[in-house]
């Protein structure tokens, strides 16, 4: 067998694989046989890069970083769907429906809580994948979807030009695992598998996406040059038979089976592998949906029916403080066992004192909770009916559970801290927060590491990690020599870090990212921020007199001028490095709702600070534009009611070109 003969062999052997695997689940090949022939089709792609097919499965594992993503225009456009919220409504959708097609048939399907794509082949070749964007221009994500192993890159029998729509998600299961990665590394936790599957699909590092094992589901299809059908179910049967993992659906001719399936996808929601918000109902016939039409916004032949939140009771077993760190005690309701979204819940958030008194919480009642935009769990009311006897109302404690120093509540809010600047869970928390994504980016500096240099005496405060030694790690454990080398290598390199990253970093009441941002843009050096008063303070932008005066407050500690110093000393940045790029975006204010298909809300406001802008977190009549995503509520009504200009995604993204 030639070099050429071995390496066709082994691309189509690994990549039949892949596809019993992860879209039949169904593998014949077992894991080291599959990782030894993948070894050994590098080594002669190695040898031979002349001969590398456009379909190996090597390409699975992401290539280089790119610079940006370009931009694509969808030859078909990408559509949203209309939301219902009751069988009322969906029963108002068929009757306009069966007025103009009496023998309609509809397609019930999941509605994958994901992030819609679309791919292109061209003579059974993938050549391009693209994010929704706005429908009808979207970002080029080709090199990020080769690495979800469920895309089939080479179709065997496929039209000259095929393009398919999906929806990319990150199975649940990945989710849980990465969180937990995450939370052990002091990073900052996604908040949802939606999130988690954008953020991952919109790396500019394909290597990182890789490592996120996002997946796919495929549920139209676009364009196909050469073939005609008559239903939309014809489609995904064919989109089947050329090795697509392809959405599950059922035909349904009454709307009682309609409303039968939809619940039957409620009940079963949580067997799924991916999170689902909905059911979509679409109409089967295509020549039906083309009299139809659509509207500007939505297709007149589909509706998503949104699936309310589920609401549980649960008994209130006990109630636990946790210790912020900026000493602020929590408390959280620790529950009887309840299913609800698919996941167990054992505990929910109480926010603070006045969230328990107002609600009347008490440990041994039976509460209704639900979860928050179906993640974070959440007491609504007591069932009062079942208060035992001898219940009593429940009060954070006046001494802090950690360390036992004085709590006082603020006076300016409803939060109760802890006042002893030597508290423990204050001192791990602060350092943990330091170290973080959003402070000084700490590679491996996570809440455990920190625990483990706390207790060893290693480190009191910031300043300590700047004195830290690899010697001194190495005997801890979980630390190897290598590992002590990659920690110290990067404190080292945080030094070079942005002022606004320090600022925020230093744990100042009530100063954000944001706050922190501006703060540093104004002043422009950490000396000049630590020495203004009060007043020169308060002309900042984004900063009030309560803020000003905990920066004054807090730079007038002796102990934290000292550590301030120490960080000087020890070489870490203190001069601003942000450079706004233009300024056409000066005196403006932005105030971004819903979901942006390009970019993360986060990525946006800086954008809009690099062009001289303020990104805001709510509407007023200072605003001057309103950026509205799918899923925009009450923050584009607020712009409608005082007449504010509303810019799509795609305007957005032509102004900030």
């Amino acid at each position: 067998m030639t070099t050429q003969q071995e390496i066709l062999s082994l691309t189509a052997e690994l990549n039949e694989a892949n596809y019993k695997y992860y879209v039949l689940d169904n593998p014949d090949m077992l894991d080291f046989e599959y990782d030894a022939k993948l070894r050994r089709l590098e080594e002669l792609e190695a040898a031979h890069p002349e001969l590398v097919q456009e379909d190996s499965p090597t390409k699975r594992v992401g290539g280089a970083a790119l610079s940006a993503f370009e931009q694509v225009h969808h030859p078909v456009s990408l559509e949203s769907l209309q939301d219902v919220f009751s069988m009322e409504e969906l029963q108002d959708f068929d009757i306009r429906i069966s007025e103009s097609a009496p023998e309609r048939v509809y397609s019930v399907e999941p509605k994958i809580d994901g992030l819609s794509v679309a791919l292109e082949y061209v003579n059974g070749v993938f050549v391009r994948g693209a994010t929704r964007g706005d429908g009808v221009v979207g970002e080029d994500v080709t090199e990020n979807l080769k690495t979800i192993k469920s895309i089939p890159l080479r179709l065997k029998n496929a039209p000259e030009r095929l393009i398919v729509r999906g929806e990319v998600f990150m199975p649940k299961s990945v989710f849980h695992a990465l969180n937990e990665k995450r939370e052990a590394a002091g990073q900052s936790l996604f908040a949802n598998p939606r999130n988690a599957a954008a953020g991952s699909l919109r790396q500019l590092d394909p290597q990182i996406a890789a490592k996120r094992q996002l997946d796919i589901l495929v549920f139209n299809l676009q364009l196909c040059e050469g073939e005609r059908f008559e239903t939309h179910s014809q489609t995904l049967d064919y989109l089947k038979q050329l090795q697509f993992k392809v959405i599950p659906y059922r035909l349904c001719t009454e709307q009682k089976d309609v409303q039968e399936e939809i619940t039957r996808i409620n009940e079963e929601r949580s067997e799924y592998a991916f999170d689902i918000d909905g059911a979509v109902i679409k109409v089967d016939d295509l020549n039906q949906r083309q009299s139809f039409g659509s509207t500007a916004k939505f297709p007149r032949w589909a509706c998503a029916y949104k699936y309310p939140p589920e609401i549980k009771p649960a008994k209130v077993e006990s109630i636990v403080i946790q210790v912020g760190r900026t000493g602020v005690l929590t408390p959280k309701a620790v529950v009887s066992p309840v299913r609800l979204a698919g996941t167990t819940v054992t505990n929910a958030t109480l926010h603070n004192q006045d969230f328990i008194s107002e609600k009347d919480i008490r440990i041994g009642d039976t509460v209704l909770i639900r979860k928050a935009g179906e993640i974070i769990p959440e007491i609504l009311e007591v069932d009062f009916s079942k208060r035992p006897e001898n219940t009593v109302p429940y009060l954070i404690p006046d001494r802090c559970p950690v360390c036992g120093g004085e709590t006082v509540r603020d006076a300016d809010g409803a939060a109760i801290r802890c006042i002893n600047e030597s508290c423990p869970a204050q001192k791990v928390r602060f350092l943990t927060h330091f170290a973080s994504r959003d402070a000084m980016d700490i590679d491996g500096l996570g809440g455990a590491i920190v625990e483990l240099l706390v207790d060893a005496e290693l480190v009191n405060t910031p300043a300590d990690l700047y004195t830290l030694q690899e010697e001194e790690l190495i005997p801890l454990d979980r630390m190897g020599k290598q590992s002590a080398a990659n920690l110290v290598s990067a404190i080292q390199k945080s030094k070079g870090n942005d002022l606004w990253r320090l600022v925020f970093a230093l744990g100042i009441r009530q100063v954000g990212a944001k706050a922190a941002k501006t703060l540093a843009t104004h002043f422009g050096n950490l000396d000049a921020i630590r020495n203004a008063s009060v007043e020169a303070l308060t002309e900042v932008s984004d900063v009030g007199p309560i803020t000003a005066q905990n920066i004054r407050s807090w730079f007038a500690r002796t102990d934290n001028q000292m550590m301030v110093q120490r960080l000087i000393e020890a070489g870490v940045n203190t001069e601003n490095q942000t450079e706004i790029l233009d300024r056409r975006f000066s005196g403006m204010t932005f105030v971004i709702t819903g979901t942006l298909e390009s970019m993360g809300r986060n990525e946006a406001a800086e954008r809009i600070e690099l062009l001289g802008g303020k990104a805001a977190g709510s509407v007023s009549k200072k605003t001057t534009y309103v950026v509205a995503g799918p899923g925009a509520g009450s923050k584009l009504k607020r712009a409608g009611e005082l007449g504010i200009p509303v810019l799509s995604e795609s305007e957005f993204l032509e102004m900030i070109k």
